[in-house]
């Protein structure tokens, strides 16, 4: 990373943000790569209620990823199958810039439960190296309906220990 690279930051989810939220995973490139999604990208009302659920939630931590003044993206840390478990957003007018990777080792920072795990669809190459690079390793494997993708699809299971 250059000096003069806007820096990644992480600050508290507002309501101003989520209209910035639903346009980046309303981008279908996007969508396919994350694949689990909401089945209806075009459902506003639908992604409103559901980060109102979200943010009135104290058990879930999120945030919002800034790149500069930039929103670039969302990422938070939830239950899943009774295990830590972490996801985020990046917007694709941010991919290729280091910004999911900076923004997970700040909120790694900040989510010190572990072990902490991450699931990634198997041809979600870049995010599987954010994961990596983050000190992730893989543990299993999964199988479940993608809505992003209208189908089955195989998953890696990541965890972070230390």
């Amino acid at each position: 990373m250059k000096s003069d690279d806007p820096a990644v930051q992480l600050r508290d989810v507002y309501k101003s943000d989520l209209p910035i939220f639903f346009e980046q995973e309303n981008d279908e490139e996007a969508r396919y790569m994350a694949a689990f999604v909401a089945p209806n990208p075009d459902d506003r009302a639908g992604f409103m209620a559901h980060w109102d659920k979200l943010l009135s939630n104290p058990a879930i931590i999120k945030r919002t990823i800034l790149l500069g003044e930039a929103i670039a993206g969302q990422i938070y840390c939830f239950e899943l199958e009774g295990q830590q478990s972490i996801g985020y957003w990046i917007g694709k007018a941010f991919w290729g810039q280091g910004v999911a990777t900076r923004a997970l080792l700040s909120f790694l920072e900040i989510v010190t439960h572990r072990p902490v795990y991450a699931r990634v669809v198997k041809d979600n190459l870049a995010s599987q190296r954010v994961l990596e690079k983050c000190g992730f390793a893989i543990v299993g494997e999964d199988v479940g309906f993608a809505h992003g993708r209208g189908a089955d699809v195989e998953e890696y299971i990541f965890e972070r220990r230390d």
